[in-house]
């Protein structure tokens, strides 16, 4: 006897197509509210600020989908995310560029910021290192920037990163791993290394870093 197949003869009974769900978009994830982020503009980087008002903003608006303005009366920056922002990263990106030109960077290094993922900024002073005052604290400075920057210049290159020396702070712009190694090299000029022996273990370090 032969027996009937019933999903055969009722089509109806089929499974449903399976659903297409668009991605949501960063402004649907954020639930439909408005982020902000603000950086506050140091009095000395106000001037620079102004000059090159437009490199910075149009990577941020154009590029990151991302509202900017300069708040004139309180000097910050602030930023907030648009319908059309395609990530909500990006607001915290374009908020670490804002800060890292703040810091002494030019906008031409700070900008790699918005484009890589592993780019960060290290921030320490030369008393967390040892603490020096007077003739010898200048003496440092000098021996981290060298004659003419040429010290910090080959730093700078021979691990791809950027520094920068205000005063007593010193930053640092670049991967995880550059950012240690050109800190433990400046580390050990303040601690009173000279620079051929800084240059000689940087070398080495790098040179092994390569390899990796």
């Amino acid at each position: 006897m032969d027996i009937d197949n019933p999903t055969a003869e009722n089509p109806s009974t089929t499974l449903p197509a399976k659903p297409n769900f668009q991605p949501l978009t960063a402004h649907e994830i954020s639930g439909g509210h408005v982020q902000f982020r603000k950086v506050t503009v140091p009095q000395h980087r106000y001037t620079p600020l102004k000059k090159v008002w437009m490199e910075i903003y149009t990577p941020v608006f154009e590029q990151m989908k991302i509202d900017i303005r300069m708040n004139l009366k309180k000097r910050r920056v602030e930023l907030k995310t648009r319908s059309d922002t395609p990530d909500i990263s990006n607001l915290q990106k374009c908020a670490d560029f804002v800060h890292a030109f703040m810091l002494g960077f030019d906008v031409c290094d700070a900008v790699a910021l918005l484009r890589l993922d592993e780019l960060y900024v290290d921030s320490f002073e030369i008393k967390d290192v040892k603490t020096l005052r007077g003739e010898h604290l200048s003496r440092a400075i000098g021996r981290l920037s060298g004659k003419g920057g040429k010290t910090k210049f080959a730093i700078e290159n021979a691990t791809k990163t950027r520094i920068v020396i205000a005063d007593c702070k010193i930053h640092i712009l670049g991967s995880f791993l550059n950012i240690k190694i050109a800190r433990d090299s400046l580390c050990s000029l303040i601690l009173g290394s000279p620079a051929g022996k800084v240059y000689s273990k940087l070398r080495a370090v790098t040179a092994r870093a390569e390899m990796l």
